[in-house]
């Protein structure tokens, strides 16, 4: 996109939805036609191509991840959705957690968002269950940025890591190398249940070059790893394909022999009969347009989200800035815990500002949550939040106390939880209604939404004397002119980096959803969410009262 920051916040959400497609579909392009048309030289199809063949026709597909280091690696000449597709898709009638390299970026070499979001897919895979298909075809490690790769704990080694973890839990593994498959990117495969492996592709630790210089040994690709060499000698893969095509339709009857989904999760969840919203998802737009302190309220969009009639609010005239309640959603019943957009009145008769925690919302909500907790409901949080209220009042009355309590209660929930970003996400705000730091089993954002330690005013303020303060110890005075281009550049740099794209860029969230589609994807988390129960028992340990 030329325009780093999205459309201002009073551009229609339609417009700002137009500008995300636009560039949606090119990050669904990968490295560009040229790229494409050197992968079908080959006799391969592309990822994206392969993830088509392998799904059930006519099934969703949830793709995670598609805005993954946007902006980022440029001197490398980018990384479109940082060269790798995870996406939850159904085969044989099952679900699974789809990992593909796109050889049409860089080879489909590991930039760090690339480890970071496949490690991503695999926590998700753990925590529901998910059988997950690797679709091979990387270069490895790219090496220009092998130290932020390598050796952390959120670095490529805890891919392998994970896949034995995975393994030793029950869950398949499938993998299919349908290119290149080098260097410490060969455990991958080599530590998953099946190994599929096409005629053309190479498997080794070093390549022909390498070896080369490294021993002097003199070898051919198909000599060092090719698949008749592991098929017939090393015994290292299963099946030896002829082409993607072959490998493909074989994967799908391997994966064939397990049985499909049930269409009802274990217990103690359940999933009752779906009825329509009471409002259209159509409300969503108007409503999100519409300026919340003139009447916009959460309310509202809940009408356009659950099923119809199925809503009961919890504690509705006690801290009103949030609202608790339960509701189905798809059939599934569900817990919610969603900011209010507008300013209330509290029971007390003073006003209390929209989007903003006070004592009594934080307490009611950490009840709420535990209450979920006993009676097993998932939990939806959807935030539009500025932060916990300030000053005097606040602190006397123990605001950092009863935000403990909910941050205490939404660290140690057993029960999924989903986290929507419907506006701001700022501060202690996004960490105590589940943030990415709190293991929202998925979280998704609208394009209203802006993620940030505060908001954009308060921050700019607050950088712009630092700034200053720290110029005038070195005995630089800034004059009027100076310090209004000053603070022009931290307030756009404090925009771009607010910018909900910044956040998908690091996989701070899932997806950038638009919101006629909410409900419809909400649902299908809900559908994987639930295919697990934690055995871990509900607990607090120390809690401030």
């Amino acid at each position: 996109m030329s325009d780093p920051v999205l459309s201002s916040p009073a551009t229609s959400i339609a417009d700002r939805l137009r500008e995300l497609r636009t560039r949606e579909e090119q990050l669904r392009a990968g490295g560009g036609p040229a790229a494409v048309a050197r992968q079908h030289s080959k006799g391969r199809l592309t990822a994206r191509e392969r993830i088509a063949r392998l799904i059930d026709p006519d099934t969703p597909l949830l793709e995670l991840g598609l805005w993954a280091a946007e902006g980022m690696y440029s001197e490398w000449g980018g990384a479109p959705a940082a060269g790798v597709i995870t996406a939850v898709g159904t085969i044989c009638g099952q679900r699974h957690m789809i990992i593909a390299n796109d050889a049409t970026v860089k080879a489909g070499a590991f930039f760090p968002m690339t480890a970071k979001k496949v490690l991503r897919a695999q926590r998700i895979a753990f925590a529901s269950r998910l059988p997950l298909v690797y679709l091979v075809d990387s270069a490895g490690i790219f090496l220009p940025l092998q130290e932020d790769v390598f050796p952390d704990e959120d670095d490529f080694g805890r891919i392998f890591r994970n896949n034995a973890v995975l393994s030793a839990a029950g869950i398949p593994q499938y993998a299919a190398i349908m290119g290149n498959c080098v260097a410490g990117g060969g455990y991958l495969p080599v530590l998953c249940d099946k190994l599929l492996m096409t005629e053309g592709s190479g498997l080794y630790l070093a390549g022909p070059a390498l070896v080369k210089s490294a021993i002097g040994q003199q070898v051919s690709h198909e000599e060092l790893g090719g698949a008749a060499m592991h098929a017939q000698i090393s015994g290292t893969i299963d099946y030896h394909e002829p082409d993607d095509a072959a490998c493909l339709t074989r994967l799908r009857r391997l994966i064939g022999l397990h049985r499909p989904d049930d269409p009802q999760p274990p217990p103690p969840f359940v999933r009752h009969a779906t009825a329509e919203p009471k409002r259209p998802a159509s409300d969503l737009y108007p409503l999100l347009d519409a300026d919340p302190r003139h009447g916009s309220e959460v309310r509202e969009i809940l009408e356009c989200l659950v099923d119809g009639g199925s809503f009961d609010e919890y504690k509705a005239q006690y801290g009103q800035t949030l609202v608790c309640g339960t509701a189905r959603l798809g059939g599934f019943p569900v817990g919610i815990v969603a900011n209010q957009r507008h300013r209330v009145r509290a029971g007390s008769g003073e006003y209390q500002f929209g989007s903003v925690l006070y004592v009594d919302s934080a307490e009611k909500a950490a009840r709420f949550v535990m209450n979920c907790n006993q009676d097993w409901l998932p939990i939806l949080f959807l935030q539009d939040v500025n932060g916990f209220m300030v000053g005097t009042a606040a602190e006397r009355a123990g605001i950092i106390k009863a935000g403990a309590k909910l941050v205490n209660a939404v660290s140690n929930s057993r029960v999924p939880k989903i986290t929507l970003l419907m506006g701001g996400s700022y501060g202690a705000g996004n960490y105590a209604l589940c943030g990415k730091a709190f293991d929202p089993r998925f979280i998704f954002a609208w394009p209203t939404a802006r993620c940030a330690v505060m908001g954009p005013a308060q921050a700019t303020g607050t950088l712009l004397e630092v700034i200053a303060a720290s110029w005038q110890k070195q005995g630089r005075e800034l004059d009027a002119a100076e310090l209004e281009e000053l603070r022009r550049r931290v307030a756009e740099d404090y925009e771009r980096q607010t910018d909900i794209r910044y956040a998908a860029a690091r996989l701070w969230i899932d997806a950038i959803l638009d919101p006629l589609q909410t409900r419809e994807v909400l649902i299908q988390s809900l559908e994987i969410a639930t295919r697990a129960v934690s055995q871990e028992p509900f607990r607090l340990g120390v809690y401030q009262v």
